[in-house]
């Protein structure tokens, strides 16, 4: 079993330009990557055409990453808010695209932060619509989409594993799959096993990272556990390295992620330890 290993952009960069851009994608292929998976909040200063001439080069492949914008949720009862998501999706879908991406994942169902009341009924049914809207659309690109489960402080609508496939299995596509992510899990998972197992064959994408956004290895944890989860039902999706630094990321991103520390400077030293652990934790689970 070969899982293809990702890196966040934003371990490298928090801009869009195409210098930045070169940061991010020469970055994570000195650290010995397979992918890049860049985040679309910014995506009016996302340069797609730089983006994809640079990933050709490098022999590398690409993942985008969103969640959505209060005036754009999904999940709202507004149907001119509705509207606006679906549209959102939709160039997200192609944004991602036209790098090459094979995966839009993230928080695709509802607004990024922390809700002011608890999903409605009428809300879930308009999520439900437009991502079956959406899941077409995307097929149609060869883009496949990815549910990721966040915790409560960052929607209302997918904080666990089995929330979120409830959610794939209203939504009734094969190209709606669920996302895992550690850093979550740790928040609102009983433990870092039953939600994998729960998944099986419906785990497309995996995000880790550690408790702190942090090095990996330096918080509290149990990866052991999570990666002979992942070996036993045959995993075979990417792995995607996630951590977030004030050194780093823009002030505005910084914000809108709550990245309020600086958990590390030197992203060279963080991508190569990351790439090393995660190689290690499969070599174990193997």
């Amino acid at each position: 079993m070969k899982n293809l290993l990702g890196i966040h952009s934003l371990v490298f960069s928090g801009g869009t330009k195409p210098s930045d851009i070169a940061t991010i994608v020469d970055g994570a292929n000195a650290a010995g990557f397979d992918i890049v998976e860049f985040t679309l909040q910014d995506s009016h200063h996302f340069e797609a055409q730089s983006v994809r001439s640079q990933l050709v080069e490098h022999g590398m492949g690409a993942v985008c990453s969103r969640g959505l914008r209060v005036d754009a949720d999904i999940s709202s009862q507004d149907p001119a808010i509705v509207e606006q998501g679906a549209r959102l999706l939709h160039e997200s879908i192609q944004a991602t695209a036209s790098i090459g991406g094979s995966r839009l994942t993230g928080a695709l169902y509802s607004a990024f932060g922390k809700a002011p009341g608890p999903l409605t009924a009428a809300g879930r049914r308009n999520v439900v619509s437009v991502l079956r809207e959406a899941a077409v659309d995307a097929a149609k690109v060869n883009v496949k989409l990815g549910l990721e489960v966040c915790n409560r402080y960052e929607t209302n609508v997918v904080n666990s594993a089995k929330d979120a496939l409830a959610l794939i299995e209203d939504v009734g596509s094969d190209n709606v799959d669920l996302h895992l992510d550690t850093y979550h899990m740790n928040i609102e998972e009983d433990d870092f096993v039953a939600p994998v197992l729960a998944a099986g064959e419906r785990l497309g994408y995996v995000h880790v990272g550690e408790n702190h956004r942090g090095y990996l290895g330096s918080g509290h944890i149990d990866f052991s556990a999570f990666f002979e989860a992942l070996h036993t039902i045959g995993y075979e999706g990417a792995i995607t390295f996630e951590a977030f630094s004030t050194a780093v990321v823009s002030p505005t991103l910084s914000s809108e992620l709550a990245i309020w520390r600086d958990l590390w400077e030197d992203s060279a030293s963080l991508a190569t330890s990351a790439h090393e652990f995660i190689t290690r934790q499969l070599a174990a689970a193997a």
